[in-house]
């Protein structure tokens, strides 16, 4: 056993603040939650792969407790000490408590992730000691980072185009030309940032990057996108390139750092609706051996789990252990790691209570967006859960920014040639008005997107009727069924040159209407170079060549690349397309003019069968008109063109994505002026037309 010593902290005894594990001059405090607990102990580890701890210090009721939380202070250690817990208490399932003495258990606010080599998440599930398998924490000092004068880059909402992307998959490919440790890894992405400021987005939206559960999957498949959290406050291991677990920390800030310095900010896709440790069966991790009753929503008799993530469990997040837990969780990625903004996985089940009932005012909700250290970040929630909660448009607070699941279903819909659906899509390219009926909210509040990690990828969205999933090994039951999507005639790939063309050309439609809808655009990873998953719309388990980006495609389809990169760059350089002046939903609606026209002048058709719509905005504060027409039906139409102003210049053709590249799209000054009074469009093709004021 370590020597006691007296010191700050008190004789050994420790205090209860701060959670977790702590670092001064003298050694380390230790503080855990965990309500109905008899015991405790403190697992010293000389090495992650030590079958037993070195030191076990059995902490007393009498000493080391300070109402619900354990503590004790260890001196002469630091900085790299391996450590986990064990609780002893009652295993009475039906009352909601599963305490088992034998689990080594994970710090829920331990700072730092080790998996040993013979990590088995099985062993944590089933009878017996699992000591020599179990997840351990290392102690870290986070605020010992020398982060350079690091600066967010602060993008308005109206400036930013998110970029999904998975650390793992983005460089594990060899063909990504990186060092091989460096592949899949945080140093990776740094690696690849010249790419990502050719492109021009603004902002890296990462799955997610908590420490996870890689096992967590069909036996035999390695789960890689991160929705199954095993901590709260650690980045995940495996994507550092050394071995060393505290590596993780220092280059996750490092790409950080240096993202920011690209002027490109971090956003985190975060998981605070569920944990790894799933239902009843699943294993014992963490939460559910500390405190079980509180971490979690309980089924009727408590010896289940409310499932309303869809992944076993659901955490309770309007707990005020769990509340605060939360808060700190994102508390601590802002000051101690520098990210930029969080998407919230499932938000809407951050609005239930105890019981699972959605509450008007949810206080988890409310006490993110008015949290001051919060105030200056990005919030995003994908508001709708996996129990048939559906709040896009009514979101609980007023800060928050929402996944627009109807824009992405209307417009897959209205391009690939539905019926009943031009007036749903109309409402989709200004805002979505139909949906946020709160008129003081910010243009860009809809996150605006077609797809994402969960479904198909814009290739395989217009390569394949139908998912194809057989890879998972769950005999293609997994992954949603509504994918709004058309193989163009032929499943799957092909070498017919006109198949391919209208392929291109939809994918080129997907994109335009993107980039000129009213919102915050958003694009995954690989579709600006036509990434397949070969119509796998749920690669959540695929850890080889299906789910990396092929980096062989960028030469292959350069034209979808330069299309997609000047997409961007006519968005952001054009800020009445952005929204410069961040005006309300309301202010776009009523000062901007919205003529709406069908093939011919101010005679648009909302009809059920209608299939072609025209649009002329104009941008009164900086005197420009834009013209949109866009044809989903199967043959070419006219449209007539309306007059430009006499104090503008003759419409020019910027935009016709049935046009072969480079003329596809080009900037102002290479756009061919206009003579017609009509233009012709060619079938599913989108044209856009440009006139300025004269100088």
């Amino acid at each position: 056993m370590l020597e006691e010593i007296t010191v700050a902290f008190g004789e050994g005894a420790g205090q209860s603040f701060p959670l977790g594990a702590t670092v001064d001059a003298y050694g380390v405090n230790f503080s855990i939650f965990s309500k109905h607990s008899k015991e405790a102990e403190l697992l010293l580890f000389d090495s992650l792969e030590d079958l037993q701890p070195a030191h076990v210090f059995r902490l007393t009721p009498e000493k080391n407790r300070s109402y619900h939380y354990w503590h004790i202070f260890i001196p002469g250690i630091g900085e790299g000490q391996i450590y986990a817990w064990r609780m002893y208490g009652p295993f009475h399932p039906s009352g909601g408590l599963r305490f088992d003495a034998q689990k080594v258990l994970l710090d829920p606010y331990g700072k730092c992730l080790a998996i040993p080599s013979k990590r088995s998440r099985r062993a944590a599930a089933l009878p017996g000691d699992n000591s020599a398998s179990a997840l351990k924490n290392v102690v870290v000092h986070s605020s010992a980072y020398d982060w350079e004068g690091d600066v967010h880059p602060r993008h308005p909402l109206c400036k930013t185009i998110i970029y999904e992307m998975n650390v793992g998959t983005f460089t594990s490919n060899p063909n990504a030309n990186i060092a091989t440790q460096k592949q899949g890894t945080y140093l990776g992405v740094i690696e690849k940032i010249p790419y990502l400021r050719d492109l021009g987005i603004t902002a890296v939206e990462l799955l997610p990057v908590f420490a996870f559960d890689p096992q967590d999957a069909p036996e035999g498949l390695t789960n890689v996108w991160g929705y199954q959290p095993l901590s709260f406050f650690a980045p995940h291991p495996h994507y550092a390139s050394e071995k060393n677990p505290l590596a993780a920390l220092d280059e996750f800030r490092a790409m950080v750092k240096a993202l920011h310095r690209a002027n490109i900010e971090v956003i985190l896709d975060v998981v605070f609706n569920h944990t790894t440790e799933g239902n009843q069966d699943g294993p014992t991790l963490s939460f559910r051996g500390l405190a079980n009753e509180t971490y979690y929503i309980l089924g009727q008799d408590k010896s289940t789990y409310a499932d309303f993530s869809g992944c076993g469990n659901t955490l309770n997040a309007n707990e005020s252990i769990v509340r605060r837990l939360i808060l700190d969780s994102l508390r601590y990625w802002v000051k101690e790691m520098h990210v930029d903004g969080f998407r919230f996985d499932l938000a809407s089940i951050l609005s239930r209570d105890e019981s699972g009932k959605p509450m008007s005012y949810p206080p988890t909700i409310w006490d993110i967006e008015s949290d001051p250290i919060l105030a200056n970040i990005k919030l995003f929630a994908e508001a709708w859960d996996a129990a048939g909660l559906y709040q896009v448009g009514c979101f609980p607070g007023d800060a928050w920014n929402e996944w627009n699941g109807r824009f992405r279903d209307d417009v897959r819909s209205f391009l690939k040639g539905d019926n009943n659906i031009i007036r749903s899509f109309a409402y989709r390219m200004t805002g979505s008005p139909d949906i946020y009926e709160n008129e003081e909210r910010s243009s860009n509040q809809s996150v605006n997107f077609i797809t994402c990690h969960d479904g198909f990828t814009l290739n395989d969205l217009v390569s394949y009727n139908e998912k194809h999933n057989e890879a998972n090994r769950e005999h293609n039951r997994d992954g949603t069924n509504s994918n709004y999507s058309w193989n163009c005639g032929i499943e799957g790939p092909t070498d017919n040159p006109e198949v391919e063309k209208l392929r291109n050309r939809q994918i080129k439609n997907f994109l335009t209407v993107l980039f000129f809808s009213v919102g915050t655009p958003m694009i995954l990873a690989g579709d600006e170079v036509r990434r397949t998953q070969h119509g796998n719309n749920n690669a959540y388990c695929q850890s080889g060549e299906l789910g990396w980006f092929d980096w062989s495609l960028l030469k292959k389809h350069q034209d979808i690349y330069h299309f997609t990169k000047q997409l961007i760059r006519f968005r952001l350089d054009h800020h009445y397309l952005c929204g410069k002046h961040r005006k309300t939903l309301r202010e776009m609606l009523t000062e901007e003019s919205i003529q709406w026209h069908g093939v011919k002048l101010h005679s648009p058709d909302f009809g059920p069968q209608s299939h072609a719509l025209a649009a002329t905005m104009h941008y009164v504060e900086e005197e420009v008109m834009i013209h949109l027409m866009i044809n989903t039906y199967w043959k070419k139409l006219e449209f007539q063109i309306p007059p430009c102003h006499s104090s503008h210049s003759p419409w020019r053709r910027c935009i016709d994505t049935f046009l072969q590249f480079p003329n596809d799209i080009l900037s102002w000054s290479d756009a061919p002026p206009l003579k017609n009074s009509s233009y012709l469009l060619e079938p599913r093709s989108i044209a856009i037309l440009m006139s300025k004021a004269q100088l």
